[in-house]
């Protein structure tokens, strides 16, 4: 290759596959829209590594675990962040009433998940809802984002993508000011989107235990309601030029009309790379 690819202030392309820079690459979207294979191809295709790919879902099992092995950090996120392994997430005086009303009503089955202990704490419902897939608290992915940044200094310092968050405007908010906190900056907003009936399609062939019709018109419907505002809200404190829309249904088919899931999901990815600025001579997607 020539001459480096400048894609904005924040990232430059230095060699084929190469990203050298830094900030964030949010990419949101409904359920089953494919945000973790898009992520993998960003991965591969810019170098980054695979603890750079932060999906809510790994921050919150990384912190669940951290939390459990390392007493400093436990301290920490029950001092500074409120989630605390001793404070019972049934005590009302010491949590706000709908996460307190909710566990309430996952009483039978929390006793179940933590074979007969009755003393739930805040930390054991949060990782009862990870475990689960219920919706964590606003205030506690806020708070964990804030923790995750603040104890991970090379997030600072290099490319990585944010994958599934933010989730509400609130989120979003929070997250802006959390990137301005530690100087942060966000490269591309990254929207995939689908229809419902694609988003239920794929979930009901994937076969998870929790991918129920009803459950998938629910969080459909939190992505109409909730999601998609906090892209609204990025678009207007970011700009239009850093928010993205990108159709991730994009399907090819081989010779005997079949879907080629692998080529659909690099055709998605051709487009992604495209709305971060990368020249189409660089966009050999075959290897």
């Amino acid at each position: 290759m020539g001459n480096n690819s400048v894609l904005d202030d924040n990232i430059k392309i230095i060699d084929q596959r190469v990203a050298k820079g830094c900030g964030a690459i949010l990419l949101t979207g409904p359920s089953s829209c494919g945000k973790g294979e898009i992520a993998k191809e960003l991965r591969s295709y810019l170098s980054i590594p695979k603890e750079r790919h932060l999906s809510m879902g790994d921050i919150l099992r990384r912190t669940i675990k951290k939390a459990r092995e390392n007493e400093t950090f436990r301290d920490r996120l029950a001092t500074e962040y409120n989630i605390s392994d001793k404070i019972s997430v049934f005590e009302e005086t010491q949590n706000r009433v709908e996460n307190t009303s909710k566990a309430i009503k996952h009483k039978k089955e929390l006793i179940l998940f933590y074979e007969g202990r009755e003393a739930i704490s805040q930390l054991d419902w949060l990782e009862y809802c990870v475990t689960e897939g219920l919706l964590i608290p606003d205030e506690w992915t806020i708070n964990i984002i804030n923790a995750t940044f603040e104890d991970s200094e090379e997030f600072e310092k290099e490319i990585f993508i944010l994958d599934g968050y933010p989730r509400t405007i609130k989120a979003a908010e929070e997250l802006l000011n959390t990137f301005v906190k530690f100087n942060i900056p966000i490269i591309k907003v990254i929207h995939l989107s689908i229809s419902k009936d694609e988003m239920i399609r794929r979930a009901l062939g994937r076969k998870r235990f929790d991918d129920k019709k009803d459950s998938l018109e629910r969080r459909y419907q939190f992505y109409i309601e909730n999601v998609q505002p906090s892209i609204d809200y990025l678009k207007v404190h970011l700009g239009s030029s850093r928010v993205i829309l990108i159709d991730a249904h994009q399907p090819i088919y081989n010779e005997l009309d079949i879907l080629d899931i692998e080529k659909s999901i690099k055709q998605v990815t051709l487009a992604v790379l495209q709305s971060l600025g990368l020249p189409s001579y660089l966009l050999d997607m075959k290897n």
